[in-house]
Order: C-alpha cells, then structure tokens, then sequence
C-alpha cells in the first residue's frame, strides 16, 4: 500500500485524567487519530497499577491534581520505565523539566494536543519539532519513550 499509515513512535497511551468530559473528549480524539488508548484513569492508584503491570506504553498523558493524589508520583514511576510523559495540566510542577518530555496548558484545543503529542514523537525520534503549539512546553531532557 503506497499511502499507508505512518509508523507512530509514541502509539500505545495512558491518560491520566481526572475531570470526565476532559478524559472522554481526549479517549476520541486521541482514538479517532489512530492512537491506541491502553487506558484511561482518573486515580493516581489505578495510573501506577497500569504502569506496574508493565502494559505496554509509549506516552502518558497526565494531569497534576487528582483525586487522590498527584500526577507528579505517576510522571516518576513513568520516567522510572523509560516512558515519554506529557503534563496536560492548568497547574505545572516545579520539577515538570526533569518528570516529562513536555506540558500542555489546560484549557487546551484539540489540534493543540495532537500537536504536542506530535511533537514530543519528533524529539524523541531526534528530529527538531516543526510546529509548537500554544501553550506547549516541551522539555529537551525529559522522559524518553521506547519504541
């Protein structure tokens, strides 16, 4: 097939989310992409039960404050594993640079949150983002993904 899917680098992804709409409105954008969702949280608990179960993952996605807890412990125990992190918060942590490959300012647009995923797949695979979206960080030395 000449036009087939591009190969993805970052593929499989959690999302740690705790606001339901947020979750539900990132699942399908995110699947309609050609994303696959491995899982969708709102705890802390339940990101890092995923994560110890060694699901195969490429990205979390995840939000500072949660119910029971932070995303900062889930971003840890992601690094920890070699996995890429995006903080998709209103709420940036001070260690957001060492934790993660980038963040995204909530409130967010859709494009900008692909945009983002877009460009922490370039960093990781070595290559200069081309487009930045608003709001976005993206952190050089943060979290690398395995492929």
């Amino acid at each position: 097939m000449v036009f087939g899917r591009k190969q993805r680098v970052l593929e499989r992804l959690l999302l740690v989310e705790d606001e339901p709409l947020v979750a539900f409105d990132a699942e399908h954008l995110l699947t309609d992409q050609g994303y696959s969702i491995v899982a969708t949280v709102d705890r802390v608990a339940d990101a890092l039960a995923v994560l110890a179960a060694e699901t195969p993952v490429d990205l979390v996605l995840v939000d500072v404050t949660l119910a029971d807890g932070s995303g900062v412990e889930v971003a840890r125990v992601a690094r920890a594993r070699g996995l890429a992190v995006l903080f998709v918060t209103g709420d940036c942590p001070d260690e957001a640079a060492t934790l993660a490959s980038g963040f995204l300012a909530k409130p967010y647009a859709q494009r900008d949150l692909l945009a983002a995923i877009v460009a922490i797949e370039q960093s990781v695979a070595g290559k200069p983002p081309r487009r930045l979206p608003g709001g976005f960080q993206l952190f050089h030395s943060g979290g690398a993904a395995t492929a």
